[in-house]
């Protein structure tokens, strides 16, 4: 039997000076593409193709199905697959078609080419299934390789994978999670949690450069097709790739992510394209961030604050290894000293912005604005052509980070001043011995703890555990304040507006509102054991009633039930 390997001349047939048909020779035989009445019969192949469907044609024939697919059957998206540069030459549909918007046209012989370019075409169109067309003639002429095409589509059609991925969701309860992200502490306790409340899980860690590989997306979608989860999660948009692939895909499969923000979304999110999928739900631990988050086009934006994990920190928790120094007054945090030094080592600022950056930060850490750029444009105006001139966005984040982490620094270097007359036990980077190397008060310093093995142990050893809160988050309360009460432990912080919503100030927790009263406070709480017992017993009861991570995992779940169940 003839095949493509043997050279076939074309010859086309006439009736009343219309193309009717294509006479195909090989020297010991001949072929019709069609045969008796091939120009009437070849438009009826076009009707095996349903509207929802996206018909692939294999073969072009004389261009009739194509057409009558196009008009009649009203199809904006047809493919066609069709190595025969002879017929094609005689009827012309190439030439006509080819760059038809409408019209994908596939001439190459490599089939794994094709079948990725196929299912590209399928991703930009909904995902409807394929509808294969064949003209039986094409098949004799290359067996291997439109024969292989055909078993192809049509076992993708019959298995039709995005179907079968877009399942209902939300069925049962409770609802199976895929959490999805590279390394961040916080999903440890989440997956703790999912334990605890029996929440079906499967935890799918990728690396950032991963992102958009081949291996990557069929890991995900061999997951979800096993797993069938209800909705992914994630932290901080880790595991979300920044040209916004993944998200592209998940709505494609119409699976809903939750995006759960504990650091400030404005240094992140600028990174990120494709935001506004109606199938991402951003959760952010201040709720400050809710409308500048809705500005940048998420469509769903929820607060979900911080919580402790009071099975890792509670009463009677083993104290660390090392000997265990205590004190009255007690603060662990990083410094910031160092973390602003590696910004300026690693950023060629222009000299005005670095001469202000100090200034500027001044400002921010008074200042309600929920990012840098946004306080520079309203009250350094005159610095804006030089932090436009940074060009990308990354440069530009990068000053803003760095402006950021010196408010800070700065923030946390008054407030712990006024610590000095008290002979505080400062935890951290060695950055403090720097800042305060000249500091005529006599205080300790240890080196930095680690947070699951010593801080629960370390937080008990303290009359008055102090905490001044980074001055990213504007309004929030961040993890010390829910971690040392549940040790039964008693917490001096820094008042935050949203902190009146998760604790009753005065029975519940004990603020300051500026580093001036400090002091006082300090003296006071040292004098009153008993009401630092009380109010610590206060907080823990409540952290135990409301702002466990078990609760923040069932109201996420709640959340996201109501939103895409």
């Amino acid at each position: 039997m003839p095949d493509a390997k043997d050279n076939y001349q074309a010859h086309p047939l006439f009736e009343d000076g219309r193309l009717i048909d294509i006479q195909l020779e090989w020297p010991e035989r001949s072929w019709r593409l069609f045969g008796r009445f091939g120009a009437a019969r070849e438009p009826g192949l076009a009707d095996q193709a349903p509207k929802e469907a996206l018909p692939v044609l294999l073969g072009s024939g004389l261009g009739l199905a194509l057409e009558r697919l196009l008009q009649e059957g009203g199809h904006q998206q047809v493919a066609v697959i069709d190595l025969e540069p002879a017929i094609c030459e005689l009827t012309g549909v190439k030439k006509k078609f080819s760059t038809d918007p409408r019209v994908l046209w596939l001439d190459r012989s490599d089939s794994e080419e094709i079948m990725a370019i196929l299912t590209e075409w399928q991703n930009n169109n909904d995902l409807r299934p394929f509808q294969v067309i064949v003209n039986p003639v094409y098949l004799r002429l290359n067996p291997p390789f439109y024969a292989d095409l055909q078993a192809r589509l049509e076992a993708s059609r019959k298995v039709d994978f995005w179907r079968q991925a877009r399942y209902a969701k939300f069925k049962t309860d409770p609802p199976r999670i895929l959490l999805i992200t590279s390394s961040y502490f916080l999903m440890g306790e989440m997956i703790a949690a999912c334990r605890r409340l029996d929440v079906p899980h499967r935890f799918l860690n990728i690396e950032d450069e991963e992102i958009g590989r081949v291996e990557f997306v069929e890991q995900l979608l061999s997951t979800v097709l096993d797993f069938k989860p209800d909705f992914v999660f994630t932290i901080n948009h880790l595991g979300v790739d920044r040209e916004g692939a993944l998200t592209e895909l998940l709505a494609k499969l119409q699976l809903p992510m939750a995006s759960w923000f504990v650091d400030n979304p404005n240094l992140i999110l600028y990174l990120y394209e494709n935001l506004d999928s109606p199938w991402t739900a951003i959760y952010t631990w201040d709720a400050a961030n809710l409308h500048s988050l809705k500005s940048r086009g998420f469509p769903q934006v929820h607060y979900l604050p911080l919580g402790t994990d009071v099975h890792r920190f509670r009463p009677g928790a083993p104290a660390i290894h090392s000997p265990v120094q205590t004190s009255d007054v007690a603060f662990i945090g990083n410094s910031m000293q160092y973390k602003v030094a590696r910004k300026l080592q690693k950023n060629d600022f222009p000299r005005p912005l670095l001469t202000a950056y100090k200034k500027i930060a001044q400002v921010f850490r008074r200042s309600d604005d929920l990012s840098v750029k946004a306080l520079m444009e309203s009250d350094f105006p005159e610095l804006m052509p030089y932090f436009e001139a940074l060009g990308k966005i990354e440069n530009q984040l990068e000053y803003e980070v760095l402006v950021t982490h010196e408010a800070t620094r700065m923030y946390r270097r008054d407030c712990l001043i006024e610590l000095m007359p008290f002979r505080p036990l400062i935890a951290g980077d060695a950055g403090w011995k720097e800042i305060f190397r000249r500091q005529k008060e006599p205080w300790s310093y240890r080196p930095e703890l680690a947070y699951y093995d010593e801080l629960p142990g370390f937080y008990p050893c303290n009359k008055i555990n102090f905490n001044c809160t980074s001055t990213q988050m504007k309004g929030a309360v961040n993890q010390r304040v829910f971690d040392v009460p549940a040790t039964g432990s008693f917490v001096l912080t820094d008042w935050r507006e949203q902190m009146e919503n998760l604790f009753e100030p005065g029975r519940e927790v004990a603020c300051f509102r500026h580093p001036e009263e400090v002091q006082e406070m300090i003296r006071y709480y040292l004098k009153h054991p008993e009401e630092r017992r009380r109010i610590a017993e206060a907080a823990r009861k409540r952290i135990l009633a409301e702002h466990t991570y078990d609760h923040r995992l069932k109201t996420l779940i709640n959340s996201m039930r109501e939103i895409y169940g």
